[in-house]
């Protein structure tokens, strides 16, 4: 069965964007992108490169990893703030908005329905393993749903900002299970975790 994958870059602090929830890399942001980490990036995880990068970095095949692509308003907003209608045109993408209503591309599906009701159905289907990208909000309310994490730490901290799941998530403690591990040489760090079940279980 296809799996729930919250792949995100986190800070040694924990937090995946500022205060502001502004595009941590985009332009005037903080979070740095070493060559080896962008290297790593194209030859493991090329679905999840934007449409632009992947027409930079000649990558043209479906990936192996994910099909389908799930965001939130807010998240999605910052590529739109890009000029990006649809950052990932080669995957299923899915925005969960209640207040967006039409999506401003053709191709990007944009949901009202309860986002844990649709990952559920999404896993009913095959295909291969759907991405939450973001944010925070939308990934804590998934946290029942997430089977795996894909956690790119970065050797950064910034003190305040959007925590992993959120600044609403409930607390409700689980555990994973380390399957893989990468460091790079710049210090960024690739780990993947299985979810093992919750810790009162």
């Amino acid at each position: 069965m296809r799996k729930l994958v919250y792949y995100i870059a986190v800070t040694l602090d924990g937090f995946i964007a500022g205060p502001d929830g502004a595009d941590p890399t985009g332009p005037g942001g903080f979070w740095p992108i070493p060559d080896d980490y962008l290297q790593h990036l194209v030859a493991e995880y090329p679905e999840t490169l934007p449409g632009p990068a992947r027409e930079a970095f000649g990558i043209t095949g479906e990936g192996a990893r994910f099909d389908t692509v799930l965001e939130g308003r807010h998240s999605y907003e910052l590529g739109l703030k890009a000029g990006l209608t649809d950052a990932y045109p080669h995957l299923r993408h899915l925005v969960f908005s209640r207040t967006m209503g039409q999506s401003p591309d053709p191709a990007v599906e944009v949901l009202s329905t309860d986002p844990v009701a649709t990952v559920r159905e999404l896993k009913r289907h095959d295909g291969r393993d759907v991405w939450v990208i973001g944010g925070g909000a939308l990934a804590g309310a998934l946290y029942p749903e997430i089977d795996r994490l894909v956690v790119k730490l970065a050797p950064l901290t910034i003190g305040a900002g959007i925590p992993l799941f959120g600044r609403d998530a409930v607390f409700e403690p689980r555990t994973w299970e380390l399957t893989d591990h990468v460091v790079l040489g710049s210090g960024a760090l690739f780990l993947t975790y299985d979810r093992a079940g919750r810790a009162d279980a």
